[in-house]
């Protein structure tokens, strides 16, 4: 009997991008859905089955199982749940899986029996599921942004599904009710889009896996051709355990990336290989645990993530209250043309700050342009303009200007404000500064003094000879911290903001001794940054910081 798998599809866009057969085969592979198994008394659970992709091989693979193990094809009925909300895509993966179960001579009452009970029409995230009834739940959810779907389902969703926060694509939520479904040891294997893993909004689902969930396996698929149709998706292969966090491998798929390359991947993950294996058409490396908390997931070649993981689990992140070490950024004002001035009498002395900034320190030195900062603030606290005639006057001829801003629309009192308040002490303090966009780590040391704009992050400690602690920043270890956490800008730049400077693990200052501190100040001292690496990895007690940083770039 032939029935087709073609139906006219008259319904919208709802975000399917459908897999390759081989692709599927992979996954299942990796999640251990195999022939050789008996499956017939687990549960697969697929939320977004489309015209059948995953489920075709799954049939494949339950059916060959059922045959080798003796059980009856009736029996077979708890064995799949599948859903898809688009009542076309029900009825192709229904007539799919029976013509799939025809042709492996299941008798034809039975196949469509079967059918009809595992294809479920209706939405996955809205469906009353009981959560740890699945032993696995695999598929490629739909790409769909939150805000693009009615608002009442929005709302719904956002009920449902706690992971799904900010602008979310509704994958977040097929990945937080997949892994609900999951029981003791069950598994989780999806391919979507890692933006996740890097985005803000990804926050709440990566502290739950951390919390509750192992990583398995990571496989970056950026230049994969893995859809059957061309779409820039960023998609990666995940497959997540409900168990207690142990190994996990992290690999990256390049564009020769094939059936056999994939095959020879889950055959060495299989046998719990260790280390690392780059095979030219993937990379992939098993590293110890997996990254905890709701921070954001690192990008980078295994073994950029596998260097990364062994600092953290070895080092203490940067910022730390047990050293007094805290990295902020510089004064946005809001208004440049009035708060920045090379005029030194133009307002009351003491509302005058010597201000740095990116230009300032281009050469390694702090070289002030001579430029100022008008500061209405003292102590926390805007100042009372009636103590202050000269800067009254001054502010008063730029009121216009400094009330059109945002910042003064909506505090009209205090119109006069900067944006950010000017830190009590700052401009005294000796601080590292490091230029925002740069392509490259570049610590300056401010003996104190000066004020950095909003262009430059510092770094104060109560602990560290900064000079040192700028040796081990001028070194790779910056690079590759930044490198692997932060959005690189055209041109392969990077953005060394706060959040990702923070994320620089460094060793205990009392921990290093004589002849490398002294060796790491020369280092930075002379801007040697390779000579500041080659003592950074002796004091880490690596030899990869400078390989990998560079693959960073």
């Amino acid at each position: 009997m032939v029935i087709s798998d073609l139906v006219d599809d008259p319904t919208p866009y709802h975000g399917e991008v459908f897999t390759r057969r081989w692709i599927v085969e992979l996954i299942l592979d990796l999640v251990g859905y195999t022939a050789d198994r008996d499956l017939a008394g687990s549960v697969l659970v697929e939320p977004s089955c489309g015209a059948g992709a995953f489920l075709v091989p799954v049939v494949e693979r339950l059916v060959a199982s059922a045959v080798a193990h003796g059980h009856d094809f009736g029996s077979l009925r708890a064995a799949i749940r599948a859903f898809d909300l688009v009542d076309t895509n029900a009825i192709r993966s229904r007539e799919a899986v029976a013509t799939t179960l025809v042709g492996l001579g299941v008798d034809l009452d039975v196949a469509m029996t079967l059918a009809d009970t595992w294809v479920i029409e209706g939405d996955f995230l809205r469906h009353g599921h009981v959560d740890g009834t699945a032993d696995f739940v695999v598929g490629n959810p739909p790409y769909i942004r939150l805000e693009d779907v009615p608002r009442a389902t929005m709302d719904d969703y956002r009920r449902i599904c706690r992971t799904m926060r900010g602008r979310a694509d509704i994958y977040v939520g097929f990945i937080e009710r997949g892994l609900q479904l999951l029981n003791p040891d069950g598994v989780l294997g999806f391919i979507c889009a890692d933006r996740w893993m890097r985005n803000q909004y990804g926050a709440d689902l990566r502290e739950l896996v951390a919390a509750e969930y192992a990583v398995d396996t990571v496989i970056a698929m950026h230049d994969v051709d893995a859809f059957e149709d061309a779409v820039s998706a960023y998609p990666a292969i995940t497959v997540f355990r409900k168990a207690r966090q142990r190994t996990a491998v992290a690999a990256d798929a390049r564009s020769t990336f094939d059936e056999q390359a994939g095959s020879r991947l889950t055959s060495w993950i299989r046998h719990g290989s260790h280390g690392s294996l780059d095979e030219g058409s993937f990379e992939a490396t098993r590293v110890n645990g997996w990254f905890t908390g709701r921070d954001l997931w690192p990008a980078g070649s295994p073994g950029q993530l596998a260097l990364i993981a062994d600092l953290e689990s070895r080092f203490a992140p940067l910022e730390s209250t047990a050293t007094g070490t805290r990295v902020g950024i510089g004064v946005a004002t809001g208004c440049d043309d009035v708060y920045i001035t090379n005029n030194a009498d133009i307002v009351e002395h003491d509302r005058l700050l010597p201000v740095l900034r990116a230009q300032d320190i281009a050469t390694g030195m702090t070289r002030w342009s001579g430029d100022y900062l008008v500061n209405p603030w003292d102590g926390g606290r805007l100042v009372d303009l009636g103590s202050y005639p000269r800067l009254a006057a001054y502010l008063e001829d730029n009121q216009r200007r400094l009330r059109g801003r945002h910042i003064a629309k909506k505090r009209p009192t205090a119109w006069y404000r900067t944006i950010d308040r000017v830190s009590e002490g700052l401009t005294e303090r000796p601080k590292l500064l490091l230029p925002d966009i740069k392509a490259a780590a570049h610590p300056v040391l401010d003996a104190g003094g000066h004020y950095p704009h909003h262009n430059l992050y510092y770094v104060i400690s109560d602990a560290w000879d900064l000079e040192v602690l700028g040796g081990i920043l001028l070194s790779d270890v910056a690079n590759l911290f930044v490198g692997t956490y932060c959005v690189k800008m055209r041109g392969g730049t990077y953005r060394f903001q706060a959040q990702y400077i923070r994320r620089i693990r460094v060793p205990d200052p009392g921990s290093i001794d004589r002849r490398d501190r002294r060796a790491l100040v020369e280092a930075f001292r002379m801007r040697d940054a390779k000579r500041a690496t080659a003592i950074a990895e002796r004091v880490y007690g690596i030899t990869e910081i400078a390989r990998c940083a560079r693959e960073t770039a």
